[in-house]
């Protein structure tokens, strides 16, 4: 089964971190790719922008407006794809992930969510890609 980790973090806090500190965290980074793909399946992995946008339909129209919109001061820096039998299977992968084992004075942390496959934007893009 596949698993989503998204990882949040505090722009305002990660900004104030020197050049150092950004290596630091790097390096860790590259441990963690390196743990997980011994440890199980990392599908796709990769790190986001701070900035975003959500496209919600209102009153028949289509309304763009900029992000972040959770109500907190954090956002998801980053997401990964893993493979597991199981949930707990999951966890201890997920807890391999520097945002879970590091960074509290930054406000990082891991959310986890199963995924379902859904055949129809499967079959949708598989019919994409065949028309072109």
């Amino acid at each position: 089964m596949k698993y989503m980790l998204l990882a949040y973090g505090n722009e305002e806090k990660f900004n104030q971190m020197n050049k150092d500190e950004l290596a630091e965290i790097g390096e860790k980074c590259k441990s963690f790719d390196a743990e997980m793909q011994a440890a199980g399946e990392v599908t796709w992995g990769g790190s986001l922008s701070w900035s975003s946008k959500s496209m919600r339909l209102k009153d028949g129209k289509l309304i763009v407006t900029d992000g972040p919109f959770a109500e907190t001061k954090e956002v998801v820096g980053g997401v990964v794809i893993i493979e597991a039998p199981d949930f707990d299977a999951a966890v201890k992968l997920a807890s391999l992930h520097p945002a879970a084992r590091m960074g509290e004075e930054l406000g990082w942390g891991i959310e986890l969510r199963p995924m379902d496959d859904c055949p129809a934007i499967r079959e949708a893009a598989s019919n994409a890609r065949r028309q072109t």
